[in-house]
């Protein structure tokens, strides 16, 4: 060998003689990295198989289980009839929610009326039970519903799970009621300790109160079913718009009928405890929702139950809306910011289903967004704030030419109604917003909208603007000719109540037609805050917040300045913070809702037809998923739910949330943007095939496809490739269709426990000591876990109450035990399979560490172990913890305490393994090690945070897939893995990669001319010499040896988009001018300079320095900095400063959010057999000239390369990597006009259409003038216009 090598180098010697520059050559050096992979992998296969006790785990799974074929048809339909019988119950509830609502109504009478009647005010009601609670952490949260803000339990959609107090004297039973209140209510649910209410037809309502108490306080109790907010289930509350006179006698009379609703509510919730908020909202304005609760009103209260999606799409069918904006040069001012807040309050009122356009017109007809000419586009959430935003910048001028307006409008809305595959297909409306009119235009009415009388084609609203336009008769008429309505605005007080008086009207044929109701209204997929513009305002203060601490930076760090990059990954660790410890992080809870319309049906001498409301309740959307039984789909396996429009109401895949904000357009992913083709095909050029397996889903077809599809993970840093097979069915009555994703290789084998495990076999064993009971239970010892959103077991009615999942199981194992067990709370097959995975899993509770070891596991690692004290072992390798993770949701662990760092427990983002990683088959590591598995079935994955650098305690997680194989099937059945700190696999990494062993040499990764890596599958660093690189992409440091990685073959590079992006778009600089004054801004100027001067004064006669003072809501905000600004602000003060000495750096500029797409690329590791290695780049040398300035090997049985590099070679050549950030895509023109031109596809008219009746013409109201509001409410309105601006 010897020989060979000196021969090696004398060659090498004298090929480079006559080069200008000779360096040695070192032949070793590829023999050398090989031993140091094969050593390095050998070390932590050894360690990995002992510490996880692989092959007791293999061996437990082969003798105990067997594989079953799995049927994706049949498992579909199993799923439709859950979904199918829960869409069903939910109807039939709000449907007695609506028949007892019309009947309350009509049956009361004028003198039941009280202006002063008390009922439970959800914005003023006190909690009478405020100290009744145990324990000081009960009250910790505050009661928000329609906001964000709440932090929830994660199992909170669980079929029933009512909440009681753990006061032991109420045996279980929820504490609604006063204890007296509670003796008296033993007997019936519905009388004596609660609040009688009739429908007021026999006896005055008054009467109806036994006993009378005070309607403002009433106990509230935590109930994990309503996401753990006090609630009181016997009575429901009342919610008023700020803009509405909640005494006024519409909207007191119908809060007094609606009342015996209660008892509808109560028995819905003890026929189906499932149900979630149940709610009646009135025409009026008012909400009564149960059960009863506190509103949140911070930072002020903007909700009004009519522009929600479930009232709006119920109250009427479907529609095509025109609105006509006067952009005269009259139209200036106040009036054209109360034009534009009408047009605001008109596109809050639609949907999904709804089509809209705005024109603006004054001698020419113009749309408003330029790219919408002569169409229609779908009211969804993103185009309809594209509009609102589009009013804050037409102009005014000229004269108003409004016959070409209407024309114009008459003319698209034909188009529409012609053509029965574009548009709503239903209503027709146009919204008329101007300061007066000339004509009446009765000729244009004639020849476009009266060829059918008594019907019209087309309603016209028309909405008048200005405080002195006396002569209103012909804007009147045009309305009352068209059956429309018309509305005459002067202040922005009145703006929204009196636009919203055009719903009743489109509901007017529904109403006449009260034989024909319409098909239940199933809303898309929403966030309940209290309102959509809260995305704007979050990004806002994100923004301010950002801006101001890089001003704290700046003055008061010595002008030390973040990058962008650096600023964004500490605001997202901050809000981490906050949110682990605070609940100050926005969290939003994804919901589905179903409505039906609630007519009066009172009798009346003049012809009405009044919508008195929409009654209906809410379905979370994790509740859904929990009933596409997840368990039988398996690792990898997901259902996902697509409504009529092609958007998906549910998917792992849907992301409504950036950094904490709800996106602009969360609700409208397309199924085809969250189901890509790897086909290679440009950003939105989806293939026909794709389009057609929408349509099908769209039509609510039945059928099955297979696909080659990619999909990210882990945080969109990872990308799997491979062939799916999908199944799909619609369920009917609803708009939605349900379809089924499986991965092509082990989606259709399971593992199947065999009959002496299931549990009424063990019943009838001998061997199982059933003596003194717990033969269930005694397989759950040690420590483990379910996964937090499966249903294993639910009780069906509210008094019962677990803390934890674990609880509950094993409160129903103990049930199941006994003889007369019935499975009707419990889901048979999935309590069988986790049983007997505890069964078969019981001894990994055994200490490790004195454990006796098989013959199998004798390698180096179990040979060290013997050989040293087993503490010292487990110390040396850093472990944490060691995990089993099983296909039925149970997980298993055994910690390593004497490994765990004090320091790290005390972190305030520290959280046990078990609390981070219990969702089983739904974990990262669980996924990647079951994919891995087909590229090296002996590899452990080895993963670290990514980005991480060289952050202290950074945890390595290392995972295996067990398969059970039967000839030519295998499936997944468990995952093993590890846990231990990072700084044991750099100094193991170190002592190998810096050692020649019998290799001479004299280069290692210690000298300075050699940099080493271990990389893994993705690129991603494991570990490096530099530790502040450790979680980072590699390509990131090094692009050109990247691009040669992937040349030779070691990496592949993959292109994929994120079609839910989030771009901050850079708003226009703001207009030089003043703001336009109004009255609240010299009130403000007042209040703030009288407020100042009388602090001053104050200050001074004190005697305290008042230029020292901080102003109250500056020491709010620095009080919630970190620790490390806190401490920082408190030891340096700002600097003075001059303008020439500024750092225009400082400055953040202003942006929005807005919709985009995304383009990364992803790297995967080539997989090469035995035979066809030798032929790839891991047998290259490295080249001293630079050419190929490195070495890789593969790290056997890992996902991780050992790349060595001369770092004397700088980066050259033209290889240069692409990057897996995500990169915004350009599609030269905004994407909000290029998604509404090139990607509009098939949609399904699900909506009933009930747009005519020709007892319509009968009806005489069709406008009102307006009448005077109450100081408070224009107030509020004022209050609320800065929001609106946003």
């Amino acid at each position: 060998m010897w020989a060979k090598t000196t021969l090696m180098v004398v060659f090498l010697a004298w090929s480079s003689l006559g080069q200008e520059q000779k360096t040695k050559q070192h032949p070793e050096l590829p023999n050398l990295v090989r031993s140091w992979a094969q050593k390095l992998g050998g070390e932590l296969l050894n360690f990995g198989e002992l510490v996880t006790r692989k092959t007791r785990v293999n061996e437990s799974f082969k003798r105990h289980t067997s594989i079953k074929d799995e049927n994706g048809e049949k498992m579909l339909k199993d799923i439709h009839e859950k979904i199918y019988n829960m869409t069903r119950e939910k109807v039939e509830a709000v449907k007695r929610i609506m028949d007892i609502a019309e009947e309350a109504a009509r049956s009361q009478k004028e003198e039941h009326i009280k202006l002063d009647f008390q009922f439970v005010n959800a914005k003023t009601l006190n909690d009478s039970a405020v100290g009744d609670q145990e324990g000081p952490e009960v009250r910790a949260q505050e009661v928000r519903y329609d906001d964000s803000f709440i932090s929830t339990d994660s199992r909170f959609e669980e079929k029933y799970q009512a909440m009681v107090q753990a006061d032991e004297d109420l045996d279980g039973y929820q504490r609604d009621q006063d204890p007296q209140e509670e003796e008296e209510s033993k007997a019936s649910d519905e009388t004596d300790g609660e609040i009688e209410v009739t429908d007021g037809s026999e006896k005055d309502p008054q009467a109806s109160q036994v006993p009378q108490i005070d309607r403002n306080n009433i106990p509230l109790y935590r109930n994990s079913h309503f996401y753990n907010i006090p609630v009181n289930t016997n009575f429901s509350a009342v919610h008023v718009p700020s803009n509405v006179y909640e005494r006024s006698t519409e909207v007191i009379s119908g809060i007094i009928w609606s009342e015996v609703l209660d008892t509808t509510f109560k028995d819905n919730y003890q026929r189906d405890p499932s149900l979630s908020w149940q709610y009646f909202g009135s025409s009026t304005g008012f909400m009564r929702q149960f059960p009863a609760m506190k509103w949140n009103q911070d930072p002020i209260d903007l909700f009004d139950c009519r522009t929600r999606s479930w009232f709006i799409e119920a109250a009427s069918s479907p529609k095509d809306v025109v609105i006509l904006v006067d952009r005269s040069g009259s139209m200036t001012g106040m009036r054209r910011e109360i034009a534009r807040h009408v047009v605001h309050n008109i596109l809050d009122t639609l949907g999904n289903n709804d089509y809209v356009n705005i024109l603006t017109f004054s001698n020419t007809t113009d749309p408003l967004i330029d790219c919408f000419d002569s169409i229609l586009v779908q009211a969804n959430l993103a185009n309809v704030r594209l509009l609102k935003e589009g009013m804050s910048t037409f102009r005014t001028e000229q004269i108003a030419n409004l016959s070409l307006a209407l024309v114009t409008a008459f003319r698209l809305l034909e188009a529409y109604r012609n053509d029965t595959n574009i548009g709503a297909n239903c209503n027709q409306a146009i919204m008329l917003v101007t300061d007066g009119v000339q004509d009446n235009y009765m000729k244009i009415f004639k020849d476009y909208n009266w060829n059918n009388l008594p019907f019209v084609n087309v309603r016209v609203f028309t909405y008048l603007i200005g405080r002195e336009v006396s002569d209103v008769r012909e804007v009147k008429w045009m309305a009352c000719a068209n059956r429309g309505y018309y509305v005459h605005l002067s202040t922005y007080a009145e703006v929204r109540e009196e636009v919203l008086q055009y719903i009743p009207v489109m509901a007017r044929p529904m109403v006449l037609n009260a034989g024909q109701k319409p098909n239940p209204t199933w809303s898309p997929v929403y966030a309940d805050v209290t309102d959509p513009k809260l995305t704007n305002w979050l990004w806002i203060n994100r923004e301010r917040n950002k801006q101001r601490e890089r001003l704290l930076a700046y003055f008061g760090r010595k002008k030390t300045l973040l990058s962008p990059d650096e600023q964004d990954k500490k605001f997202v660790h901050q809000q981490k913070h906050k949110q682990d410890n605070y609940g100050e992080l926005q969290t939003y809870r994804l919901m589905t809702s179903v409505s039906l319309p609630v007519y009066d049906k009172k009798p009346r001498a003049e012809r009405v037809a009044n919508l008195l409301g929409v009654a209906g309740t809410d379905i979370p959307i994790e509740y859904i998923e929990a009933l596409m039984l997840p368990y039988r789909l398996g690792v990898n396996g997901f259902a996902f739910i697509v409504t009529n429009n092609g958007y998906i109401l549910t998917h792992p895949d849907l992301r409504p949330v950036h950094q904490g904000i709800l996106k602009p357009a969360y609700n409208r992913v397309d199924m085809i943007e969250v189901e890509v083709l790897d086909d290679g095909s440009e950003p939105r050029h989806f293939a026909d095939e794709i389009l057609e397996f929408r349509r099908r889903v769209v039509m609510q077809e039945t059928g099955d496809i297979t696909l080659e599809v990619k999909r990210h993970l882990d945080d969109m840093r990872r990308l799997v490739t491979g062939t799916r097979h999908y199944y799909y069915m619609g369920v009917n009555n609803t708009p939605f269709t349900i379809v089924i994703s499986l991965p092509g290789k082990y989606g259709f084998y399971k593992v199947e426990h065999s009959v002496e495990n299931d549990i009424h076999r063990m019943r009838s064993d001998d061997k199982i000591d059933k003596s003194e009971g717990g033969w269930l239970t005694q397989f759950f010892t040690g420590n483990w876990t379910l996964h937090p959103d499966w249903h294993y077991c639910r009780y069906m009615d509210d008094r019962h109450y677990f803390e934890t999942p674990e609880e509950e199981l094993l409160h129903f194992l103990k049930k199941i035990e006994g003889i007369k067990w019935k499975w009707l709370e419990c889901d048979r097959r999935l309590i069988t399979k986790v049983v007997a995975d505890a069964k078969i899993t019981s001894w990994f509770s055994e200490n490790i560490t004195t454990a006796n070891y098989t013959k199998e596991e004798n390698g180096p690692i179990a040979v060290l172990m013997a050989l040293m004290p087993r503490e010292k072992f487990i110390r040396r390798f850093g472990i944490t913890v060691a995990f089993l993770a099983t296909h039925s949701g149970l997980t298993r662990w055994q910690d390593f305490p004497q490994n765990i760092d004090a320091n790290a427990k005390e972190e305030p983002t520290y959280r046990h393994f078990h609390i981070l990683h219990n969702k089983a088959i739904d974990e990262i590591w669980y996924k990647r090690a079951v994919e891995y598995h087909y590229k090296d079935h002996t590899a452990y994955v080895y993963s670290v945070p990514f980005d991480v650098g060289d952050e202290n305690n950074t945890l390595l997680t290392v995972s295996h897939a067990i398969f059970r194989e039967e000839g030519a099937k295998k499936s997944p059945a468990a995952v093993i893995g590890y846990q231990s700190y990072h700084s044991a696999l750099y100094s193991l990494f170190r002592n190998i990669t810096t050692s020649c062993g019998d290799i001479a040499c004299t280069r290692t990764c210690e000298t300075d001319e050699l940099d080493c890596f271990l990389l893994d599958e993705n690129g991603y660093i494991i570990v490096s010499d530099d530790l502040t690189q450790t979680g980072y992409f590699f390509g990131k440091f090094r692009p050109d040896i990247m691009g040669f990685l992937v040349n030779e073959g070691i990496y592949n590079v993959t292109r994929m988009y994120d079609y839910q992006g989030l771009c901050p778009e850079e708003e226009e600089a703001s207009n030089p001018a003043p703001p336009m004054s109004t009255p609240l801004h010299h009130l403000s100027d007042l209040v703030r300079w009288a407020s100042a001067t009388l602090f001053y004064l104050l200050r001074t006669v004190s005697g305290s320095d008042p230029d020292s003072m901080a102003y109250p809501d500056e020491e709010h905000e620095m009080h919630n900095l970190d620790e490390q600004d806190s401490e920082a602000e408190a030891t340096e003060q700002p600097s003075r400063f001059s303008e020439k000495e500024f750092d225009q750096r400082v400055i953040i500029k202003k942006t929005k959010p807005e919709c985009c797409d995304f383009e990364m690329w992803y790297y995967r590791l080539v997989h090469y057999s035995d035979r066809n290695i030798s032929n790839s780049g891991y047998n290259k040398v490295m080249t001293d000239d630079c050419t190929r300035p490195f070495i890789v090997q593969k790290v056997f049985s890992s996902n991780m390369i050992l790349l060595v590099l001369n770092s004397v070679c700088w980066e050259k050549g033209p290889t240069v990597a692409k990057m897996p950030d995500p990169v915004q895509v350009d599609y030269n023109m905004s994407f909000a006009c290029y998604r509404e031109l090139y990607n509009n596809y098939t949609r399904r008219h699900y909506m009933s259409c009930i747009n005519r009746n020709a007892n319509e013409s009968e009806i005489k109201l069709c406008g009102l003038a307006p009448h005077s509001r109450p100081w408070s409410a224009l107030l509020v309105a004022l209050l609320s216009t800065a929001l609106y601006a946003i």
